[in-house]
């Protein structure tokens, strides 16, 4: 039996000088239940909690430990980096070496500039995309989570041309006004909000495989067709890669589906495991970016040497490795799979969606292929199958609209853990209904 004396305990201390006692909502546990679990330690698959609990861990801090916990040569670059101090607050020669290996890798970047988070990244590139075509309007799509920043807290209306409305207090209605939203995977509200809107749309953000309604993968035709309409119209195409840059391929979903937006950003891996975050893209719309052009962005820790020296190493490594992705691959398909024929023995509805080391189990029967589907899904279900894995030793992302994320520490013999715990977890999940 996993105990959770101390980890309770820290959590009703927390809420007393934090807001709701933890520092990023989603780790609240609030979508299924119970109180967070406080973690002290983590080593390659596994991370250890306060209470001395051992876990399988499928979220890898969202994604950047894709070579598991605590790697060596990520360790190794930073203990290297630390006696030359922590930040200084000027330029240094790993900057440069981090954006040629990015430009190197990433097919749309042909420059880049470093930031602190994938928040920072994605606001920065709507506004060079703003500043450089002279216009305010962006295309952000239901479901896809682009940090927390104003533009993108934003839901749609009843009707596909209607302007959105803030999704959070504290978002301006005029900010609102800016932001239209569609449904993923739906070229022809796309169309028809850029046909409404007609000189007045700056850009189309999307993350290319989504990842924060669960995964959602692109459909046929879908991401090919938002380039079309960015060439006809003169809009700035932008992917939101901060959870799959570097992880689904060495230049990430753009590579894999062989589509090339304007503007990427990044994170996430690119830190391995630092506060990092970056944006980049073709030439003539980086150079609008201060002191090269007029729009302005700055921070006084981007390009932190610290987190520069973690990220030259794994990018480094998954450069050198390409065989990585395909371990990571076939790891997480084998962990699907043998969801999959169990699920189907139980009888449950459900569905599965993966891309390379990403994927998500939706408990409904429709096709996932959109939030207004992902919503279809059973989250009381999903919320008793959490906590029931959790309680054999396996740590999942707690929400049913959140990805997980496979790393290379992962064995044949986790895959069965996994598998075995999840046949247990559905029939409890199922039994406790």
């Amino acid at each position: 039996m996993i105990q959770a004396a101390t980890s309770n305990d820290l959590f009703l201390r927390a809420q007393n000088s934090i807001p709701g006692g933890v520092n990023s909502p989603v780790r609240a546990f609030k979508a299924v239940g119970g109180n967070p679990r406080f973690m002290v330690s983590a080593k390659g698959a596994y991370m250890f909690d306060e209470d001395g609990n051992k876990f399988i861990d499928l979220i890898n801090s969202w994604g950047p430990m894709i070579l598991g916990h605590a790697s060596e040569l990520v360790q190794k670059a930073v203990q290297d980096a630390i006696p030359n101090s922590l930040s200084f607050g000027a330029p240094t020669r790993k900057e440069i070496e981090i954006a040629e290996l990015i430009v190197s890798m990433v097919p749309s970047i042909e420059k880049v500039r470093m930031v602190n988070s994938g928040t920072e990244a994605t606001m920065s590139a709507i506004r060079v995309a703003r500043g450089y075509t002279g216009r305010d309007k962006i295309i952000k799509f239901e479901g896809c989570y682009h940090g927390h920043g104003d533009s993108f807290l934003i839901s749609a209306g009843s009707g596909a041309i209607t302007l959105g409305v803030p999704d959070s207090p504290g978002v301006t209605k005029g900010t609102a006004n800016d932001t239209l939203t569609a449904p993923f995977n739906n070229l022809e509200a796309v169309q028809t909000l850029v046909e409404a809107n007609k000189g007045q749309v700056a850009a189309i953000i999307l993350e290319p495989v989504a990842g924060n309604m669960g995964l959602v993968t692109p459909a046929d035709g879908f991401l090919q067709g938002l380039r079309s309409i960015c060439d006809k119209e003169g809009i700035v195409l932008i992917f939101d890669e901060v959870m799959t840059g570097f992880r689904l391929a060495r230049g990430g979903a753009q590579e894999l589906y062989g589509v090339t937006p304007d503007l990427s950003t990044l994170g996430k891996i690119i830190g391995g495991g630092m506060p990092v975050g970056a944006y980049g893209g073709k030439k003539e719309l980086m150079d609008y970016v201060a002191p090269a052009g007029p729009v302005y962005q700055a921070g006084t820790l981007s390009g932190n040497p610290i987190a520069m020296s973690a990220g030259m190493a794994m990018l480094t490594y998954l450069n050198e490795h390409p065989e990585v992705y395909t371990q990571l691959d076939h790891t997480a398909g084998k962990m699907v799979a043998g969801m999959q024929q169990n699920l189907e023995q139980s009888g449950h509805k459900f569905t599965i969606n993966r891309v390379g080391s990403m994927f998500s189990i939706f408990f409904t029967d429709q096709p996932v292929n959109d939030f207004e589907s992902a919503k279809t899904s059973d989250t009381a279900m999903f919320g008793r199958y959490f906590n029931a894995m959790l309680q054999r030793g396996i740590y999942l992302a707690p929400s049913q609209y959140e990805t997980l994320f496979v790393s290379t520490s992962i064995t044949e013999d986790l895959v069965e853990q996994y598998v075995q715990a999840s046949i247990e977890s559905i029939k409890e999940a199922l039994e406790a209904k």
